[in-house]
């Protein structure tokens, strides 16, 4: 089990490695890739509560990076609930995610399209399955 698990990391930091490649070429840091990302595949905003944690990136990276781009006009800040936000781009926030990040989703949809879609939906199943499982064993720690 050791081998996979070796194997695991590794295909996981080499993929990493690669969109963080993709995000130096754009032009942008990994958390700002990151957020753009987000904001594009979730129709343009996004809870502010759920950027961290749909990024792996931690709030305090998440805040940075919301202020610089808020900053930039690139988003903005809305109040949902109580004291829950929600971030969304804005006009140019739109056309600058679209030169960038929106160019990061139209290569993986790219790949996926390639693919058999039976493969896409087993890919997709295990990868699941395997975050699924580690949530369980998360709470067992």
């Amino acid at each position: 089990m050791g081998g996979a698990i070796k194997r695991l990391n590794h295909l996981l930091g080499e993929i990493e490695g690669y969109y963080h490649d993709i995000s130096l070429a754009l032009g942008l840091s990994d958390s700002v890739s990151k957020i753009l990302y987000t904001l594009c595949i979730y129709e343009d905003r996004c809870p502010l509560r759920l950027l961290s944690r749909r990024n792996g990136l931690s709030k305090q990276t998440v805040h940075s990076a919301v202020r610089m781009l808020e900053a930039q006009g690139l988003i903005r800040l809305e109040h949902m609930d109580g004291k829950n936000k929600e971030v969304l781009l804005t006009e140019a926030g739109k056309a600058y995610a679209r030169q960038t990040a929106a160019r990061i989703v139209d290569l993986e949809n790219h790949i996926f399209s390639v693919w058999k879609p039976e493969e896409v939906e087993q890919y997709l199943d295990l990868t699941e399955k395997f975050l699924q499982a580690l949530q369980e064993q998360t709470k067992q720690l």
